[in-house]
């Protein structure tokens, strides 16, 4: 059982340190679709710990699990795991443990996503009372601009099978031009990158273990990190002061430019931190850092694999 157990510590090890060394310094702002994957390559890891781990002590408490596990493999690779024949009581309460770690954050996660669908349900609902079909128009099933009566600037998108860009007429009478470009271009890098996903899946994770911080730092940097990435499209496609103004214009309103601004992401705290990015950007990596760090967080995932494979690998070679 010594793999498993080093796959427990592994896990460990990883969900303490990786947020403290992945939040030092400004990388992140300089990369931060970069960031993205990173983030992803060690939850996926995290993860990945304890589904081995669970699999191992499955094998060690049970020898019909041990069966199924290991139904393929030469005799000599199971002598490698040295499992024992009657199990370890210790080893099914792991195991249980870990199954319903499992099973909690899948319950997590079923209860994010059909939240956000019943939200969407009702955003939709309010967008056909708002903004009725006319007369022998049909419901779009692709992608469609509409256009909302509203004093207050706004600009959002709906995802779904027939994903929509919503913008107010607030937010066309206060932006100018190209601003309004680059809001719909933000938009649409949201979009196309199914950052709600995302969203989704770090929410779940930090809800069903709040005390793990590597799932709570995953969740605050992807609410900010996928606001950096969308800010990036659109600055590319219109400029970075012409994005900086759109931001600016849709949220001046809102309190969140002022002495004290709100430090929830998700009421406009990340704004001031956007638009200073924005207008005083710095340097991006270089291809070469950019390419090293990619095949880098690529590895982090087959850490476990090679951990727990290790032993059976090493007797087949």
């Amino acid at each position: 059982m010594t793999v498993a157990l080093a796959l427990l510590f592994l896990g460990a090890v990883t969900a303490v340190l990786a947020p403290r060394v992945l939040t030092r310094g400004t990388w992140a702002d300089r990369e931060p679709v970069l960031a993205l994957w990173v983030w992803q390559c060690v939850v996926a890891a995290v993860l990945l710990c304890a589904l081995l781990a669970m699999a191992l002590c499955a094998a060690e408490a049970w020898q019909a699990v041990r069966g199924h596990i290991f139904a393929p493999a030469p005799r000599q690779v199971v002598e490698a795991y040295a499992l024992s024949g009657d199990g370890h009581p210790w080893a099914a309460a792991v195991a249980f443990a870990l199954f319903a770690g499992g099973a909690w954050s899948a319950a997590m996660l079923s209860r994010e996503i059909c939240g956000a669908r019943a939200r969407r349900r009702s955003r939709r609902r309010e967008l056909r009372t708002r903004s009725p079909l006319l007369p022998g128009e049909e419901e779009p099933t692709s992608q469609r601009l509409t256009v909302l009566e509203g004093a207050r600037p706004g600009a959002w998108w709906l995802p779904g099978s027939a994903p929509r860009l919503v913008i107010t007429t607030g937010a066309l009478q206060r932006l100018k031009g190209r601003q309004i470009d680059a809001v719909l271009a933000h938009e649409e890098g949201h979009m196309r990158a199914r950052h709600d996903w995302l969203l989704h899946s770090a929410t779940a994770l930090a809800t069903a273990f709040p005390r793990v911080p590597v799932f709570r730092a995953f969740r605050a940097q992807m609410h900010q990190l996928v606001e950096l990435a969308a800010d990036d499209v659109a600055s590319r496609r219109y400029g970075r002061l012409t994005t900086a103004l759109a931001l600016v214009g849709l949220n001046e309103d809102r309190g969140v430019f002022g002495p004290c601004p709100s430090p929830d992401p998700a009421h406009g705290g990340q704004l001031p931190h956007r638009v200073h990015r924005l207008l005083s950007p710095a340097d991006r990596l270089s291809v070469g850092r950019r390419l090293r760090a990619t095949a880098l967080a690529s590895f982090v995932p087959l850490v476990p694999l090679l951990v727990a494979f290790g032993p059976g690998l090493r007797t087949l070679g």
